[in-house]
């Protein structure tokens, strides 16, 4: 058994000793309830906490282990949802004040499915208002554990507070343009940012559906990988569902990145970034090199015009996904989500016909750059974590935005799966992040370059300073 305390073992970890009979699931549970009710009024993580229905779900999973009965590597091991996931058996907001009470008649597919796998949900993760950059003003924002006073992420703030704080062991988050990967990046964390269509959507509150992606938040590739297994495939319920099998992602995970094609583009990952990100993603591709990984000089596809086309294809989106509550309820939206619907319902067909065109022509580019290449390795921020007060300036500038989207919007644009990983510390103290980007529905490869990294490194095991 690792020296880890239980609130920060690996899901894989975990696994096990519930399947050996060293550990009950209803004892961890109970550890994680206790240390969220401990925690929690400080950084926020949480929406809401299903104590007793946790409590009763895992005892559940005590009986059925206890008699043989072993559903997965998530049987037993406690999680969160991110609250735009429908769930019957509790209150769904996704953020927002006007859907404070709404109770889904069903649970979302990803919901079942984990349920199903034996996870214990632990309850519903606070997120921005609607999926996109902001809180509600009303709504206490979730606090950063590494340091309170520096971004946090968005829009799966929640899910990267409780995993990094150790208040759940994984949980959902989604994607639309970096809402998986800034969170993962500013807590420590590993994220999967599935192919679009590899997790199904239905009953999950859409920001912008052609570009929402939903996956796993942890503190390693291998739980990811897991958590993954889990919630992929077809879907009856969702047309958009990729019906592609999925694989077994832990089967092959520890394969190594021997002989694998790794793809850098020295413009795109250094011109205008800052140089401790620059410098932890060169020691990274050093440490890729020593495992044998073949690195390979490409060009990245134009991409800058695409970037500047996100927040208005976004707009757009979410104009149609609210057309129910706006502009009928208007004076309950915050101003960053009514400022962007505003835009949507302003926006010519014209416009929209060339964001789809420029979409078009960089999702060709980026297919025929995989034609030479398994993965590509970039940041997934062009910055070290920035503190509140800058975030708050940086908001102001609508330049800034653009080039903190630099690495993460383009690939929700195109649907490509990434992998979010630690690679370093900055300065201060907080974790630096890096990026694998693989072709459609390579999250296997993504999930063992991950899992190689973190083979020879440290980083995913730092923790923050907060026990």
């Amino acid at each position: 058994m690792s020296a880890d305390p239980i609130h920060y073992k690996s899901i894989t970890e975990l696994s096990e000793l519930f399947r050996r009979g060293e550990l009950l699931p209803s004892k961890v549970t109970e550890a994680m309830l206790s240390r969220i009710a401990r925690l929690d009024g400080k950084f926020h993580g949480y929406a809401l906490v299903l104590a007793e229905r946790a409590m009763a779900q895992a005892k559940r999973c005590d009986a059925e282990l206890a008699s043989g009965i072993w559903r997965g590597p998530l049987h037993g091991v406690p999680i969160g949802l991110k609250d735009l996931c429908y769930t019957s058996f509790a209150p769904t907001a996704g953020g927002t004040t006007i859907h404070a009470k709404f109770v889904p008649s069903f649970n979302a597919t990803i919901v079942d499915r984990l349920e199903q796998a034996g996870a214990v949900t632990l309850g519903k993760l606070k997120m921005t208002e609607g999926a996109y950059t902001s809180h509600h003003p009303n709504d206490q924002a979730p606090l950063n554990p590494w340091g309170v006073d520096y971004w946090v992420g968005s829009s799966s703030s929640g899910s990267g507070v409780a995993t990094s704080a150790g208040l759940c062991f994984g949980s959902i988050g989604s994607d639309t343009g970096g809402s998986i990967r800034f969170p993962s990046a500013t807590c420590g964390l590993t994220g999967i940012k599935p192919t679009w269509g590899r997790v199904s959507r239905h009953g999950v509150f859409p920001l912008a559906d052609s570009l929402d992606h939903v996956g796993p938040m942890c503190r390693s590739a291998a739980d990811a990988a897991a958590m993954l297994g889990v919630i992929a495939g077809a879907d009856v319920n969702d047309p958009t569902a990729l019906q592609a099998p999925v694989p077994n992602y832990l089967a092959g995970i520890g394969d190594g990145v021997r002989g694998l094609r790794i793809g850098v583009d020295r413009s795109y990952t250094q011109n205008g970034i800052d140089p401790q990100v620059v410098a932890a993603l060169l020691e990274a591709e050093r440490t890729l090199a020593a495992l044998g990984a073949d690195i390979r000089e490409v060009k990245f596809p134009a991409y800058e015009k695409l970037v500047s086309m996100w927040i208005p294809m976004c707009s757009i989106e979410t104009a149609e996904a609210h057309l129910e509550t706006y502009p009928s309820r208007k004076s309950e939206y915050g101003p960053d989500l009514a400022q962007l619907i505003e835009q949507g319902r302003s926006m010519s067909g014209v416009e929209i016909a060339q964001i789809h065109h420029e979409r078009l022509k960089f999702c060709g580019s980026l297919a025929a750059l995989f034609g030479d290449i398994d993965l590509l390795l970039i940041p997934t921020m062009p910055v070290p974590i920035p503190t509140l007060t800058r975030m708050g300036e940086y908001g102001a500038d609508p330049n800034v935005l653009l080039g903190i989207l630099r690495f993460t919007a383009v690939f929700d644009f195109s649907g490509n799966p990434t992998i979010t990983l630690p690679n370093g510390m900055a300065s201060d103290g907080l974790p630096l992040s890096m990026q694998f980007v693989g072709p459609h529905l390579s999250e296997d490869v993504l999930a063992r370059a991950g899992h190689a990294f973190q083979s020879a490194t440290d980083w995913h095991t730092r923790r923050a300073p907060i026990d």
